[in-house]
């Protein structure tokens, strides 16, 4: 596929104004990116300027910045064992996707949560439900994407079947398929370093549900070695995945023309455009 049609962003902040989040990515030569669409560490929503959101969406149409994501507080709790949390959790999810649609994003980007002390399949049964209320609510031209997770305790979506139980028990046209993350894969099992690891995750996908329900991939290296059960990403080429995996696997014929956002460690002001680079460089070889 020829790198220019590649859409290839980074998660860029909305700080002084959601509007100007285009910008920063256009900087950067991105051509789609993924925002908080507000602190995604208060449960408590602040009103968007309606200029700010007109801006949103003009800037976005002159830079040709699509598809637009928008992930979810962290905050949200779907599968929480605490009622109040997953009522907080409800309500925090229907304002994400009226944002979405007011901003016109394509994709709401969701982790559905950790159940603690209690099992998977108890912690995908409460999320279900959690959905179908949400879903239940009305319905959006945003579509929700869930994400897989990297095995932490509690996590009821680190594995594939997983993301496919609670999409199939859902049942609902809210959910608009999957996000893949490559550290969360990496961390859960699937050894994203080699060609047979990378070729069992999409048979999985393929297998339970379907290579056009990955609509998203979270391009990220990883800290930790292979199923460490630990959610920490690393510079592009750097980690435990590397370069070559990273490679062979948003070049392999399942995943060639999916969509990639970075959300690589941002400690340094160059940090964005160095990955990037790095991205860029892969996709570029292949193509020598």
């Amino acid at each position: 596929m020829p790198l220019l049609k590649r859409r290839l962003g980074v998660h860029t902040s909305i700080s002084g104004g959601i509007h100007l989040s285009i910008g920063r990515a256009a900087e950067l030569g991105c051509n789609t990116l993924q925002i908080f669409s507000h602190n995604p560490r208060a449960w408590d929503v602040d009103q968007i300027p309606k200029e700010s959101v007109l801006k949103f969406r003009e800037l976005r149409k002159s830079h040709n910045i699509d598809p637009v994501f928008i992930h979810t507080s962290y905050l949200i709790n779907l599968a929480s064992s605490d009622k109040e949390i997953i009522k907080k959790s409800i309500k925090l999810l229907i304002k994400e996707m009226d944002i979405a649609d007011m901003l016109s994003a394509d994709y709401v980007v969701l982790h559905t949560g950790s159940a603690s002390q209690d099992t998977g399949e108890t912690g995908r049964k409460r999320a279900t439900d959690a959905l179908m209320i949400v879903s239940g609510q009305k319905e959006w031209k945003a579509k929700l994407l869930l994400e897989n997770t990297a095995g932490e305790r509690g996590d009821i979506s680190s594995g594939i079947k997983d993301l496919a139980e609670i999409i199939d028990k859902t049942n609902r046209p809210l959910i608009g398929n999957v996000c893949i993350d490559t550290c969360h894969a990496f961390q859960a099992g699937y050894d994203l370093s080699t060609q047979e690891g990378i070729s069992g995750i999409a048979d999985e996908i393929k297998r339970h549900l379907g290579i056009k329900s990955v609509k998203l991939i979270h391009l990220n290296d990883s800290k930790r070695d292979l199923n460490g059960r630990v959610d920490r990403h690393e510079h592009i080429g750097i980690g435990k995945i590397g370069s070559n995996g990273l490679g062979r696997f948003i070049n392999h014929p399942a995943f060639a023309d999916i969509t990639l956002i970075l959300e690589t460690p941002k400690k340094a002001e160059d940090d964005d455009a160095r990955n990037l680079k790095a991205v860029r460089d892969i996709l570029l070889s292949e193509h020598r």
